[in-house]
Formats: C-alpha cells, sequence, structure tokens
C-alpha cells in the first residue's frame, strides 16, 4: 500500500521550491527527489541533504518507457503521493492514472486563468490587478485538476514578468508546504 505521507518530488531545474518543501516538512516525508534532467541544480543540493535522487534525461527515451522507470522508482521507495515543483514535462495518461488522486503541482497563476507557460506576462498584458499561485491535482488535462489552494499577490505599477515572478515565487514557497501537509492527511 502507498502511503501517502512518503512523498517524491520532481523537479527540472534548481528546485526553490523542492527546498521549501523538504525544509518546512511536518506532516510528510520527502523520501525521494526525481528529476527528467541529470544536471538540474536542485539534485545538487538533495543530494548534499542526505535525499535519495533518481534521474533520466528524458530528452533521450519516449515518453512512456521515462514514465514507467519512474513509476518503479517511486513504488521502491513506497511513494504516496507526488509533488511537482518546476517540473516542466508533461507526465503520460498512463503514468496520471496509476497515480491519479496522489499528484499535485504548484502553478504561477490564479487557476484557472493562465494555464500553460508565460504566466506573469500575460497577467500583466491582459491589466490584471492581481495574479498570484495555486496548488492544484493533476489530471490529464494541463492544469486543470481541483485547485487545493491559491494565494492573490497583487501586480503593482510597472511590474515586469521578473519583478512579479519573484514576489509570486516567495507566495509559492508558503503556499505549497501548507496545502501538501493538508493533502497527505486526507
Amino acid at each position: 500500500m502507498r502511503d501517502p505521507k512518503r512523498v517524491a518530488i520532481l523537479i527540472s531545474g534548481r528546485g526553490s521550491n523542492m527546498r521549501e518543501l523538504v525544509e518546512q516538512a511536518k506532516d510528510y516525508e520527502v523520501v525521494l527527489v526525481a528529476s527528467n534532467k541529470p544536471l538540474a541544480a536542485g539534485l545538487d543540493w538533495a543530494r548534499t541533504h542526505g535525499l535519495p535522487t533518481w534521474t533520466w534525461d528524458s530528452k533521450i527515451v519516449a515518453k512512456e518507457p521515462w514514465d514507467q522507470a519512474l513509476s518503479q522508482a517511486l513504488d521502491d521507495h513506497r511513494v504516496g503521493t507526488i509533488a511537482l515543483a518546476g517540473f516542466m514535462r508533461i507526465l503520460s495518461p498512463g503514468f496520471i492514472a496509476e497515480w491519479r488522486g496522489r499528484i499535485v503541482n504548484i502553478h504561477p497563476s490564479l487557476l484557472p486563468k493562465y494555464r500553460g507557460l508565460d504566466t506573469h506576462q500575460r497577467a500583466i498584458e491582459a491589466g490584471d490587478a492581481v495574479s498570484g499561485c495555486s496548488v492544484h491535482l493533476v489530471t490529464e488535462k494541463l492544469d486543470a485538476g481541483e485547485v487545493l489552494g491559491s494565494v492573490e499577490v497583487p501586480i503593482a505599477p510597472g511590474d515586469t514578468p521578473d519583478s512579479l515572478e519573484q514576489r509570486v515565487l516567495a507566495a509559492e514557497h508558503l503556499l505549497y508546504p501548507r496545502i501538501l501537509s493538508e493533502f497527505v492527511q486526507r
């Protein structure tokens, strides 16, 4: 049986949200950090903090075999919950079906607005007064799963996508660990 309090975090880059999930873990244990990019900076941080890691370059393998190998690694670590944290790869429908209801993601917008990429630019160009971030369940549709929690971040006059991104990221670092703690206890 998969224990929901045993968490794997999937990353593709520096892993700032991964670090916050690890450092703020109270109701869950991070038992694996996995990446589709072997040189992701977040993997180095995880290793120096004694966390097991798994990686396989997704550019050199087809989607299904990659997802199957990841699923096996998750089972090997008795993972019950998967937290996507800057994981920039679409998971296969088969993988999502296997882990249905056990995959969460942090997204830099107030879903359902601005699914996908370039969220900060799109919010500024639309003249929105606020942006923010959302934690949601992962489904086969991009950024369309049930929203578990969100935080608004005001868009200031003169904001650029970069300045807005920094404030939204700070909000993500507070929101994601709290929502993940609540989620694993459901």
